[in-house]
């Protein structure tokens, strides 16, 4: 068997709900994920107390422990912080983003507007495509809520990008909340930020 501890089984299981390998639902049995990982069921009982620690499983009855299913008013309480958040995080990189921290973003934007067809890709693009405009806030306390948040936004399952016409409609509101931090207008890029957020939470309820 592999000797991985506790800590390299919750990074796995993250990484399993993350590709969407563990759904929302998902039971997380034991026995079939230590035949999963190849390893024995002690350090799979510790992955699953940090999963749980991180809000990222629960016991729930006669079910035992498994992913949460966000309800109705667990996403619109998501949506809403996420969009407090990211329009902070835009009007501070608007502040204090260097000039090839706005670049690498005007580069990202380009290359996803050639790749709207390629969901995957356009996917993890996305991704980093808000890690950086975090980052370009220069605010360490913003960027560890962000990722604190980003784990709770992996209960949500699916993802609104499968959508061509979302897809282009995401992308164009990254180019102009660029421009905005480009032209160190903090208070267009935070209106464009929250607004993309919006966008995207009634993407989320049209999928529900």
């Amino acid at each position: 068997m592999a000797s991985h501890g506790g800590t390299d089984i919750f990074r796995l299981l993250v990484e399993a709900i993350e590709a969407g390998d563990l759904a929302p639902g998902t039971r997380l049995r034991e026995t079939e994920l230590a035949e999963r990982f190849g390893v024995s069921r002690t350090p799979i009982r510790e992955g699953l107390k940090q999963l749980e620690a991180q809000g990222l499983a629960r016991h729930e009855p006669n079910r035992g422990m498994v992913i949460p299913v966000l309800d109705n008013d667990e996403i619109n309480e998501l949506y809403v912080i996420r969009e407090v958040l990211e329009g902070t995080a835009a009007r501070l990189a608007a502040q204090h983003a260097t000039e090839a921290e706005i670049a690498l973003l005007q580069d990202m934007v380009a290359a996803d507007q050639e790749r709207l067809e390629d969901v995957q890709a356009l996917i993890a693009s996305n991704q980093g495509f808000h890690r950086r405009l975090t980052l370009a806030s220069h605010n360490r306390y913003l960027v560890a809520q962000m990722e604190h948040m980003k784990q709770y936004r992996l209960l949500l399952g699916g993802t609104t990008l499968a959508d061509a016409e979302r897809r282009a409609r995401a992308v164009a509101e990254h180019a102009k909340l660029v421009e905005a931090i480009a032209a160190r207008d903090t208070q267009k890029a935070e209106e464009l930020a929250r607004a993309h957020i919006l966008s995207a939470h009634r993407a989320r309820l049209d999928i529900l």
